[in-house]
């Protein structure tokens, strides 16, 4: 497969190491996503049922697994491109030398995900031009979060109007499945325990905030970004995980969930393979190598999501949670936002561990469902205005 002229459009922008909350508001640090460009989302339907249902790992997880299989083709054939987790579902915007095999890989997760699970995930794609086309706005900058990670900012509500699209009920996809095509779900896994959060912490927030008015979104975020520093501290102080409560938990039924949203089935030495590496895990993680692999999980957390909304996953205190809500409601009577916010005891993980290097990610949500009870709070409050 050949690269058309942008496909490197991602992969090429700069990485910005300055502040978050100055980003926000420096739109010469931004840039309009290239029209051939196509906004693909996914979305397991009807998923606050499912999480009341106790399903909220398997949602965490079949999210998880759409970014994965998107990666997967990307890297195949060297390209960068930006991915955002939303706990029950994912978006990505990709260029369209790889749409095709994408959306394959997506039909197929699709199918298992319904059989396995009984769960509906809506998959479809937007074109980047006809979101234009609709006067949305859609431009992406790219933040250094950590020392080794990076992370897309979006703003504008481009990618807002595409999920509406996918998630009507008149969406049809028009590609057709090729029986050549296959599901990639390579270094996908779930072997983390619950994370409880760190120490002299006792709560894990899921929060989502949209700015009421598009044109002055990064304000907004600026202000929501800047009451997040005041309160909770830099970044690594309200990170929700930690080194000394990662804990591995591969029972079997936690494989059994990872081989069925990865293959479709069980695979009996798949199983007795990671059952057995998994005696070895308590020792590896006591050698220095070990170690420093634990260290980079918590670099490489998936915590912060800019995708035209502000979307993390923070710990602290139930006093700091009180001043943050006070300080929300504050801007929210002001017109400015409005949020949706759950507490939860603890934090949730899905891995992506891709065997050519060390690049993996994790995507870190809040137990019992964090992100869809928030994004519940939060369209409770649009359906009331």
């Amino acid at each position: 497969m050949s690269l058309l002229p942008n496909d490197l459009f991602y992969s090429r922008l700069p990485v910005n190491q300055i502040a978050l909350r100055d980003l926000l508001t420096e739109e010469h640090l931004f840039y309009k996503v290239p029209e051939n460009w196509l906004v693909v989302v996914t979305d397991v339907k009807n998923s606050t049922q499912a999480v009341q249902n106790g399903l909220h790992e398997t949602v965490n997880l079949v999210a998880t697994g759409c970014i994965v299989a998107v990666l997967n083709i990307a890297y195949k054939h060297n390209l960068l491109v930006p991915f955002f987790f939303g706990g029950d579902g994912a978006t990505c915007i990709i260029p369209p030398s790889i749409l095709k095999p994408v959306m394959q890989s997506l039909l197929i997760h699709q199918e298992n995900t319904l059989k396995n699970f009984e769960l509906d995930l809506r998959v479809g794609f937007v074109p980047v031009e006809d979101i234009y086309k609709r006067g949305f706005r859609l431009v992406i900058s790219k933040f250094r979060s950590t020392s080794i990670f990076s992370i897309p900012v979006v703003l504008g509500d481009g990618l807002n109007y595409a999920e509406k699209v996918i998630k009507g009920e008149d969406h049809r996809l028009s590609i057709i499945k090729s029986d050549e095509e296959n599901l990639d779900l390579d270094g996908m896994q779930c072997r983390w325990d619950r994370i409880a959060p760190p120490e002299n912490y006792d709560e894990v927030i899921s929060l989502l905030v949209i700015a009421r008015h598009e044109s002055e979104q990064g304000a907004a975020f600026q202000k929501v970004v800047n009451f997040l520093d005041e309160i909770y501290g830099t970044p690594d102080k309200r990170q929700p995980i930690s080194v000394n409560k990662l804990k591995l938990k591969t029972t079997v039924t936690k494989l059994n969930l990872e081989m069925k949203v990865k293959f479709g089935h069980i695979r009996f030495l798949y199983l007795l393979y990671n059952r057995f590496m998994s005696l070895f895990g308590w020792y590896y993680f006591r050698t220095r190598e070990g170690k420093s692999y634990l260290t980079s999980i918590v670099d490489l957390a998936d915590t912060l999501v800019i995708d035209g909304r502000i979307n993390t996953v923070i710990s602290g205190t139930a006093a700091q949670r009180m001043a943050l809500v006070e300080a929300l409601d504050g801007l929210e009577k002001e017109g400015e936002i409005r949020y949706g916010l759950f507490v939860s005891n603890e934090s949730v993980m899905s891995c992506y561990v891709p065997g050519a290097d060390n690049a993996h990610i994790h995507f870190v949500d809040g137990a019992e469902g964090g992100y869809t009870k928030a994004a519940g709070v939060l369209k409770l409050k649009n359906r009331n205005s």
